[in-house]
């Protein structure tokens, strides 16, 4: 029994080692669109699931975890930034105000189809930045691989004023859900253990 993270993020991998489960990883193969038709809740979750079928269908076995992360400001969806200049632009409506994160979570098993999914909200504050604190941000080129344009795992630790909820669904990951995920699938967290379980 193994489980298969169907996602190129550090953090994620990250997350699992912090929390001792053993897993390999597999890259989906898919255009990752959120369907606009949908609300958020729901279209991170169903992208979620969409890359964790799209990894099931090329393996015979395993469990496999996908996931996707947005921030939602004032209702307007925003992901992963196209460059520097929309970075800032994020960051600006980001400044001195609320906002969510949501992160859609699958989990497939390969062999018998059976899946589980859901999804976790935490909720945000930043402090007031001025030009110069978003620019010297952008400047490090943390922001331009994240959902918002900011990892509150990194250098913009320094920005947030408080959050409310999981941090760790911030990060991208809520382990908190995919334990219940787990759970209910029956996978054990930690299988056998065994330190050459682990991705390197």
């Amino acid at each position: 029994m193994k489980l298969i993270l169907a996602s190129t993020s550090p953090r994620r991998a990250e997350l699992l080692r912090q929390a001792g489960i053993p897993f390999s990883i597999e890259i989906p193969d898919i255009t990752e669109e959120i369907n606009g038709n949908m609300s958020p809740q729901e279209a991170v979750t169903d992208l979620a699931l969409k890359k964790a079928l799209a990894v099931s269908s090329r393996l015979g076995e395993g469990f496999i975890l996908a996931a996707d992360t947005i921030v939602l400001h004032r209702e307007e969806v925003l992901g992963k930034p196209l460059d520097r200049e929309d970075a800032r632009q994020m960051l600006h409506r980001l400044s001195g105000n609320e906002h969510e994160v949501l992160t859609g979570l699958a989990l497939v098993d390969a062999s018998s189809g059976k899946q589980e999914s859901g999804f976790s909200l935490t909720r945000v504050w930043l402090k007031p930045l001025i030009k110069s604190e978003i620019d010297a941000y952008v400047a490090t080129g943390e922001p331009l691989d994240k959902a918002g344009a900011y990892g509150i795992q990194g250098r913009a630790a320094l920005f947030v004023e408080k959050i409310e909820g999981c941090y760790f669904n911030v990060v991208g990951l809520p382990l908190n859900l995919l334990y219940d995920l787990m759970t209910s699938m029956r996978v054990p967290a930690w299988l056998n253990g065994k330190e050459s379980d682990y991705v390197k």
